[in-house]
């Protein structure tokens, strides 16, 4: 088993094929895509090849140690990670092909109007100390 991180982005990705901020969706649009999402994962929480999973919060910092005391918290000038990751979620599965396929079926949640989003998930095996990355 490997894991794989199936990591959502606000921006930076391609854009997916029904491209409506959240912002603009209705509540029921929204319900039924985080349905979708819990649904998504219980299946593979029964199956074993589920980790972990997390809707981000669109605020956060940046820090750095910049020596004793208190360290600085800024917000830029660098792109920000709340602005680009969404959410993510790690799996434990057989093979990366099962990781991508499970990519993809991800990518179909529901957005604006009830259609499926065809975002664009970033798939990363997640590193550990007999960890082969092949691409």
């Amino acid at each position: 088993m490997a894991k794989y991180l199936l990591l959502k982005h606000y921006r930076g990705a391609p854009a997916a094929v029904n491209d409506v901020p959240m912002d603009q969706w209705t509540p029921e649009e929204i319900s039924a895509h985080v349905r979708y999402m819990n649904d998504f994962a219980a299946r593979l929480e029964k199956s074993g090849e589920y980790v972990d999973g997390q809707a981000l919060a669109p605020e956060g910092s940046w820090v750095r140690y910049g020596g004793e005391g208190r360290p600085p918290v800024t917000d830029g000038p660098f792109a920000e990670t709340k602005d680009l990751i969404a959410g993510w979620t790690i799996i434990d599965v057989d093979s990366h092909e099962r990781a991508l396929e499970l990519a993809a079926e991800l990518s179909a949640a529901p957005g604006a109007g009830g259609r499926p989003i065809h975002e664009w998930l970033e798939v990363r095996p997640v590193m550990s100390a007999h960890c082969t990355v092949t691409e």
